[in-house]
Parts: structure tokens; C-alpha cells; sequence
């Protein structure tokens, strides 16, 4: 049985100099998903109401993730696991055609809700810290629980699909626009429609994210040295040559020659830019 690795100094071939304990969050589970979100209803800003009543179709355009609630939950019936619920705020951007070629960009709000359960381990300590809150009379932060932490790591969403339809008076409203949070709404330089009356947008959006529980806690880890930054920092006054640094450049041959096949996206970055859906 191997010995027990206690703090201090290390004797270790491989370079290792030192077992030091430091404070981290330790990731106690995690998953990525890759949704599809079909039909999510888009809620235009007021200005774009008219444009979408006499608009004859709507493309796929961007969409940009503004924020994301979350909240964690203890399962009753499984101890140690959480429910992780989500609501993804999302600008997005759409092309209307109206009786002309040219399109006309339409901006409204569309919201996406997500739950994931996930392990994320007991903890019934009280946690004080002497840190103080700064502007106030020396008070220290107040007693936090020991209840893990959902972090959600997500990219901007692609666009896959818009399409128009006609509510005929119908009020079958999954969002409600008062729960949307003040600096949300900020974000559209305008007040958002509610849709409930005219013409309805539903889009499909396809979501990149990761989502996982972690925890204050203690772990012996390796030191091998202390890090010492080998890149000596840049000027930034324009010292460097602009035509030395034009030269290093390679010539952009393909924007000068056209494919002979189009590949069809492998990846995020690739989809982002795809047209397909003009």
C-alpha cells in the first residue's frame, strides 16, 4: 500500500518539489448537451409587430445568449443529487420578407427552459468568512451553507429554422414576459411585444452547453515550482513594423479561388456561418 502523501516537501524524481493543500471547488458531476429546441416562441420588440403582420416569410438569423437562471434543488428521494434548472434568455435576430427581395432584420426575445440532475455530494457545515464587504462598517460576509454550486458554461445558439404562423386569437402563451428580468428587457432598446393578438414566430435553435456541480473543498495537489511568466509583455505603442508584420502574413489564396465542393459544417464555429437557410 503506497504511504500516505502528507503536505511539505516532496522527494521525487519526476520534478515534484512539494505537496501543498489549497482550498478549490472539486467537480462532483457533470454533463454537456447538444439541444435541438424546435418551435420556440419568439417575442418581437413593439417596432417590429407591423413588419412581421405583413411580412410573407421569416429566415434564420443570430442569436445571442444574454443570460442564464439558474437554481439548484435537493432530490427528495435520492440523496446527494440536485436538480439543476435552467431558463436560457436569447436575443434573436430574424430576416422578414416582405414584397421585396431585400429583407428587413426583426429582433425579439425568445426564452428556453432546461432541468438536469446531477451529483452533487452531502455537506451540512456552516461556512463563515472574515472577508468583509467592501463600503460597509467592517461587516463580514454572512454564513453561507455548504450546498453545491451549478455552473453552466453554454455557447451563442444557432439558428436553425423561423417560420410564421397564424394564431387566429389563440392564447396559448408559453412565457410569461413579467418573469423576464428588468436588465433582460434593457437589452432591446424597446419594449417587447407580447404576441397574443396578430401573426406568432416560432424558431428552432440548436444549444451547445455544459452544466456541472462543484463544491468548496480541500485536495493535496503537486507543486513542481513556483510559475514564473516566460512572455515578456508587448509594447503596445506601435513599435513593431507595420510592413514587417503585413509580411508574416499568408497570401489568402482561397478568397481568391472558389471551391470546387461545398462541405457540408463538421463543427460550431463552421455551422455559425452557414447560409443554408437564407
Amino acid at each position: 500500500m503506497p504511504e500516505k502523501v502528507m503536505p511539505g516537501p516532496v522527494g521525487d524524481s519526476c520534478g515534484i518539489r512539494e505537496a501543498v493543500c489549497i482550498h478549490t471547488r472539486k467537480i462532483f458531476d457533470s454533463c454537456r448537451d447538444k439541444d435541438c429546441i424546435e418551435d420556440l416562441r419568439f417575442y418581437p420588440k413593439l417596432s417590429c409587430v407591423e413588419t412581421l403582420n405583413r411580412a410573407q416569410s421569416v429566415k434564420a438569423g443570430s442569436a445571442k445568449l444574454l443570460y442564464v437562471y439558474v437554481d439548484v434543488e435537493p432530490v427528495s428521494f435520492n440523496r446527494g443529487f440536485y436538480t439543476v434548472d435552467m431558463r436560457f434568455f436569447y436575443h434573436v435576430t430574424l430576416q422578414a420578407y416582405l414584397n421585396c427581395s431585400c429583407p428587413v432584420s426583426v429582433e425579439g426575445l425568445c426564452v428556453f427552459d432546461k432541468r438536469a440532475i446531477l451529483f452533487g455530494s452531502e455537506g451540512s457545515a456552516k461556512i463563515f468568512s472574515s472577508q468583509m464587504r467592501v463600503g460597509e462598517c467592517d461587516a463580514q460576509l454572512g454564513r453561507e451553507a455548504n450546498t453545491p454550486i451549478a455552473v453552466v458554461e453554454a455557447v451563442d445558439p444557432i439558428v436553425l429554422d423561423a417560420r410564421i404562423v397564424d394564431c387566429c386569437g389563440r392564447r396559448d402563451c408559453d412565457c410569461d414576459l413579467c418573469e423576464v428580468p428588468s436588465f433582460i428587457n434593457e437589452c432591446f432598446a424597446g419594449e417587447l411585444s407580447s404576441g397574443d393578438e396578430g401573426r406568432r414566430v416560432y424558431v428552432t435553435l440548436g444549444q451547445f452547453s455544459i452544466v456541472r456541480l462543484e463544491r468548496d473543498t480541500q485536495v493535496l495537489v503537486p507543486v513542481y515550482d513556483y510559475c514564473m511568466p516566460d512572455k515578456e509583455c508587448a509594447c503596445g505603442d506601435g513599435c513593431d513594423d507595420p510592413c514587417a508584420l503585413f509580411r508574416n502574413i499568408n497570401f489568402p489564396v482561397g478568397e481568391f479561388f472558389p471551391p470546387n465542393t461545398v462541405k457540408t459544417p463538421e463543427n460550431y464555429e463552421d455551422a455559425k456561418g452557414c447560409c443554408c437557410h437564407k
